[in-house]
């Protein structure tokens, strides 16, 4: 186990190119507010992950209910250049302003059974309300990258823009009979984030959490101790690998489309590791690190599995299998640190090939 060899080198973790955190599924309830954003203190960590409750499947599609329409992410990542960052005190991490996602119903267009929400592109995403007895899906499109995702009736739903800047096409889409799907609303935008790692601060379908969240009031208590943005996320590594074991039962079994809920998680203290990225992507977020949910393939057998990564500008700590660089994203799979975890589900932590990011 990665966490068990580096214990007594765990100070060091996050100085490794490649951090790794697993985890697994579940979806928790909408109800969202926006907060404007406050710059954060320091450009941190981010954290990548992907669906369907890591199954040996290697198509080049997501499973149903996340990712895109088969189209693989581009590879090429721009440096961020527009976040900004205040200097952190010595000795202590500060913990920026809480980033909040919400759909305003005014601001929405469409029609009685959808409702699409893009007045807060700018802020890294777009928010989608739908009435209707049918399955619904709604899709991301910009230029040639397509995300797909399942949607609640009657609930409200964050999507992060994670394609950055540039035009995009919105669509609810109906079923109609079977697998086909007929367009029940479009709209488009040209989009200008404002700050590039918006999508990846705040909360989204993927990762559902509110500032009353038991998993975000944890990491606050983390944050408010840590001596650095590096301790902070020391402290959710240390915590998650400890308190949740990876559930062989429900990955085994999970259903397509299935969400996380990070509070039922910790609870249960056992989850997939959709469910781990959930909850770390959640953690570190909240206050304020940077953080991506990634689904991918993991070697040797190219299982789909799911993962984060984080952003830092900052030095970290180092283990003998990773090391975390200052200025670029680092992987964390903490699913491969869980007690418990098979690797006939998960792999063996090795050739990460990144399909989708959330």
């Amino acid at each position: 186990m990665v966490f068990d060899r580096s214990i007594q080198k765990i100070d060091a973790l996050i100085k490794t190119q490649d951090f790794a955190i697993m985890y697994g599924m579940k979806k928790g309830a909408k109800t969202h507010r926006i907060l404007k954003k406050a710059m954060v203190p320091i450009l941190i960590a981010g954290i990548l992950l992907s669906l369907s409750a890591c199954t040996d499947s290697a198509s080049a599609a997501p499973k149903k209910g996340f990712g895109s329409s088969g189209k693989k992410k581009t590879e090429t990542e721009a440096e961020p250049a527009a976040a900004t960052a205040q200097e952190e005190p010595q000795g202590s991490y500060e913990i920026p302003e809480f980033r909040d996602a919400e759909f305003v119903e005014e601001e929405a267009t469409g029609n009685d059974e959808a409702m699409v929400d893009t007045s807060s592109c700018d802020e890294g995403y777009v928010a989608l309300h739908c009435d209707t007895d049918s399955k619904i899906k709604f899709q991301v499109i910009k230029d040639d990258i397509t995300y797909t995702y399942s949607v609640v009736n009657g609930e409200d739903q964050i999507f992060p823009l994670q394609s950055g800047d540039g035009y995009y096409e919105f669509k609810v889409m109906e079923n109609i009979v079977d697998n086909k799907y007929a367009e029940l609303y479009k709209t488009e935008e040209e989009v200008v984030i404002e700050d590039p790692f918006d999508p990846f601060l705040r909360p989204n379908q993927y990762a559902d959490y509110t500032e009353e969240s038991t998993c975000v009031v944890k990491a606050h208590e983390f944050a408010e101790n840590a001596t650095s943005t590096q301790d902070f996320v020391k402290q959710v590594y240390d915590y998650v690998c400890k308190n949740v074991t990876y559930d062989d039962v429900k990955a085994a079994n999970v259903a397509p489309g299935y969400l996380p809920d990070p509070d039922l998680t910790l609870d249960e203290k056992k989850g997939i590791c959709f469910d781990y990225a959930c909850l770390t992507a959640c953690m570190l977020r909240s206050q304020g690190v940077p953080t991506k949910i990634i689904f991918g393939y993991v070697a040797p057998d190219d299982i789909y599995h799911a993962w984060n990564k984080f952003y830092t500008e900052e030095d970290g700590w180092t283990t003998v299998e990773f090391t975390v660089n200052p200025n670029d994203w680092n992987r964390i799979d903490l699913t491969f640190s869980a007690n418990g975890a098979d690797s006939k589900f998960i792999g063996d932590g090795t050739n990460y090939a990144e399909a989708y990011e959330y």
